[in-house]
C-alpha cells in the first residue's frame, strides 16, 4: 500500500469516526485541531519553506476571524465569508510582505511581532468600534447542517472544516513541490545564488507572503465559524506564540507535521494542566523541551525518518535503508538540491512530510 493510499484511508476514517462516535465537545476539539493546522501550515509556507521568520501570524488568524464575524453580522452565509477573508488576508499579507523585502532574520521577526501586539489594541479603537464590537467583541450564530442532514452544529463544522481542510492541504503540497515551491526553497537555502538563477526575489517573497497570510486567514475564519464569538483579547500575541510552538514541534519544512504541531497546540496544554493543577506552564514546558530533544526536526522530520524505515524495498529487492540515496530523475541541480539533506530526493516520488 502506497503513502497516497495510507493517507486517503485515514481522512475517511478522520471522517467518519469522530462524527459517529465522538461528542460534541470532542468533534469541537478536533475541528479546532483542523483550524490550527491550516494556520501553522501558513506559517510554514512562510517560514519552514521560504526562510522569511515570523512571530505575528496571530495578526492574521485575527483579521480572518473578523472578517467572517463582521459579514456574517451582516447576513452574510458564512461559506461565502471565505473567499473574501482569503482575498483580505492576502491583501494585507502582500502589503506586509513589501517592507519585509528589506528585512531578515531577527529584524522581520520583531516586525511581524510588533504587528501582532498591534492589532488587539487596533480592533478596540473607537474608530472601527462600531464594526468590531469594541471590547465586548462580536457574537454569530453557529451554523447549522444544511439541506436537513441529521447533524449536529458541531458534526457538520467538524465534516465542513475537514473538508476545506483536505482541499488546502492538497493545494499546499502541490505549491511546496512544484517549480514555485523549489524556487522557494531556493531562497530559502541560498538567496544570492537563486536571485543568479533568476529567481525574482522581491516578487516571490511578497506573494509567498500574501499565501501564507491567506492560509492563515481561512484558519481564523473557521476558528469564528467554529467559536461563534470573536473579541480581541482572543487574539494576543499569545496566538502567534502558540502557532510557532505548534510550528517548531511539527517540523518547519513539513507539512504533514502541521497537523501534529495542531495537536501539540490543542491537547498538550489541558494534558500539562491535568498532571498538575499549580504548575501546568512547567509541565508544558518539560513537554516542549523533550520533545525538541527527542526529535529536534519536529515530529514530521521524525515521522518521514519512520516510513523511511518502513518503506517496504525497492523493485531491486535491496533494504530500503536511511543511506540509499537517489538524486531524482527530474533534479536540474537546483539550489535546493545542493544545499542541505533533502535535496537528495529518497525516491523519485516526493513525501507530505
Amino acid at each position: 500500500m502506497t503513502l497516497s493510499w495510507i493517507i486517503r484511508a485515514c481522512i475517511v476514517l478522520a471522517a467518519i469516526v469522530p462524527t459517529v462516535l465522538f461528542s460534541d465537545y470532542h468533534l469541537f476539539q478536533l475541528t479546532m485541531v483542523v483550524v490550527y493546522g491550516l494556520a501553522i501550515l501558513g506559517l510554514a509556507i512562510l517560514t519552514g519553506f521560504n526562510g522569511q521568520i515570523s512571530l505575528g501570524h496571530g495578526a492574521f488568524y485575527a483579521i480572518g476571524a473578523y472578517t467572517t464575524a463582521i459579514l456574517m453580522s451582516w447576513e452574510v452565509p458564512y461559506w461565502a465569508t471565505l473567499p473574501v477573508s482569503a482575498v483580505v488576508c492576502a491583501g494585507f499579507g502582500f502589503l506586509i510582505g513589501l517592507p519585509a523585502l528589506r528585512l531578515g532574520g531577527l529584524y522581520l521577526a520583531l516586525t511581524t511581532f510588533s504587528l501582532a501586539v498591534a492589532i488587539p489594541q487596533i480592533l478596540k479603537h473607537k474608530l472601527v468600534e462600531d464594526w468590531t464590537g469594541g471590547v465586548q467583541g462580536l457574537v454569530i450564530d453557529k451554523p447549522e447542517a444544511p439541506f436537513g442532514l441529521p447533524l449536529s452544529s458541531d458534526q457538520w463544522l467538524y465534516l465542513f472544516t475537514l473538508a476545506i481542510g483536505v482541499v488546502l492541504y492538497v493545494l499546499a503540497w502541490n505549491l511546496v513541490h512544484g517549480r514555485i515551491g523549489r524556487a522557494m526553497m531556493a531562497i530559502r537555502d541560498h538567496a544570492t545564488a537563486a536571485e543568479a538563477m533568476g529567481i525574482n526575489l522581491a516578487m516571490l517573497k511578497t506573494r509567498t507572503f500574501a499565501v501564507s497570510a491567506m492560509y492563515t486567514g481561512i484558519a481564523g475564519s473557521l476558528n469564528a465559524i467554529t467559536v461563534a464569538f470573536v473579541a480581541p483579547d482572543s487574539f494576543s500575541v499569545m496566538v502567534s506564540i502558540f502557532l510557532f510552538v505548534g510550528l517548531v514541534a511539527g517540523g518547519a519544512a513539513s507539512i504533514g507535521g502541521t497537523i501534529v504541531g495542531a495537536l501539540f497546540v490543542e491537547f498538550i496544554p489541558n494534558l500539562a494542566d491535568s498532571v498538575s493543577k499549580a504548575a501546568p506552564n512547567a509541565v508544558y514546558g518539560v513537554i516542549l523541551i523533550a520533545m525538541l530533544f527527542l526529535m529536534p526536526e519536529g515530529a514530521g522530520g521524525f515521522l518521514h525518518r519512520l516510513w523511511l524505515r518502513l518503506r517496504p524495498a525497492a523493485s531491486s529487492g535491496a533494504p530500503a535503508t536511511m543511506t540509499s540515496y537517489t538524486r531524482s530523475t527530474s533534479c536540474r541541480g537546483c539550489v535546493s538540491c545542493s544545499a542541505r539533506a533533502p535535496s537528495l530526493v529518497i525516491s523519485s516520488r516526493p513525501s507530505l512530510s
